[in-house]
């Protein structure tokens, strides 16, 4: 079981972390859906702007009270993440509150004594949380039915909404064991959030590579290795589940490839942001993916620690 000051602090950098995630996949769907479906489009924005909010109210919280290696790590915001929504702000109409992003590169990481008032605090944003996890996962299996079912055209690739749903599905299972005082990450599920991540970090590969314009075959040869690779990494760490041996071995292994693909994401966001890549990747979606494979490294670093 969690102590208080655990709860209070695994719970604020998950909704650090994964409201930012939410918010933007809403973006990325909005931006997706085509003329005839503004409905859609104005669901995709109301989840955009209560996403926000949970966000806001998270980072609200946590200055002083999250770890300070999260906040080195960059999974909430990188040097890169407040130029790519402006430019993505600019490219596709949907408004951002850029003012967000600031209050978050302002962040400051430290252990202090947690209050009654402010666990109360964390536990009523955990529920908040969980209530809308719950509604844009259902949202986006909608979505996804209607596209496999030739009802609905979006220029999201069915395989990314299947991605942004099991995303918050695995949301909604952090929040539910945050308030049953259980582990996130706990050591013992290490070969499943490995699996997961692995599995992630495989189907960024994909969307790079069929995103790219055909021009680009050195970075198309680079991401489908990457896709191999990381497929690979998915097998074996479904396979270590219960071998501990197996799992300490997919852990260095994942992360390394992990820090390959963080660099190459977060270079390739670089490159976006001076328009000197041919492709359909929108600035926000490159910083997106660097920060998923952020929060991987140093969720395997804290699985390495324990071993």
């Amino acid at each position: 079981m969690l102590t208080i000051s655990e709860y209070v602090r695994k719970s604020l950098e998950t909704n650090l972390f994964f409201a930012r995630i939410m918010k933007e996949h809403s973006i990325f769907l909005e931006a997706g859906f085509v003329c005839k479906d503004v409905n859609l489009s104005q669901q995709a924005d109301n989840f955009k702007n209560a996403f926000n909010l949970i966000l806001m109210e998270a980072i609200n919280l946590s200055n002083g009270v999250i770890s300070r290696d999260s906040v080195a790590a960059q999974e909430f915001v990188t040097n890169n993440t407040l130029a790519a929504e402006e430019k993505t702000q600019n490219l596709s109409g949907i408004l951002i509150n850029l003012n967000v992003t600031q209050a978050e590169m302002a962040l400051v990481g430290d252990s202090v004594n947690v209050s009654p008032q402010l666990q109360s605090a964390v536990f009523a944003l955990n529920q908040k949380a969980l209530l809308w996890t719950a509604a844009i996962a259902d949202f986006k299996t909608k979505v996804l039915n209607a596209v496999l079912s030739c009802n609905l055209f979006t220029w999201n690739f069915p395989l990314l909404i299947e991605h942004i749903r099991r995303e918050a599905l695995m949301y909604n299972m952090m929040l539910t064991r945050l308030q049953n005082g259980q582990n996130p990450d706990d050591p013992a599920m290490a070969a499943q959030l490995e699996a997961f991540w692995n599995r992630i970090m495989a189907e960024h590969s994909l969307f790079i590579q069929h995103l790219l314009d055909p021009t680009e075959e050195n970075l198309f040869e680079t991401a489908t290795s990457f896709a191999n690779q990381f497929k690979q990494l998915t097998a074996e760490a479904e396979a270590a589940d219960n071998n501990k041996s197996a799992v300490e071995t997919v852990t260095k292994r994942s992360l390394k490839a992990t820090q390959s693909i963080r660099d190459f994401k977060k270079q390739g966001t670089e490159l976006i942001l001076m328009c000197k890549i041919k492709s359909l990747i929108v600035p926000l979606l490159g910083d997106h993916v660097t920060r998923e494979a952020n929060h991987f490294i140093r969720l395997l670093r804290k699985l390495q620690a324990t071993v």
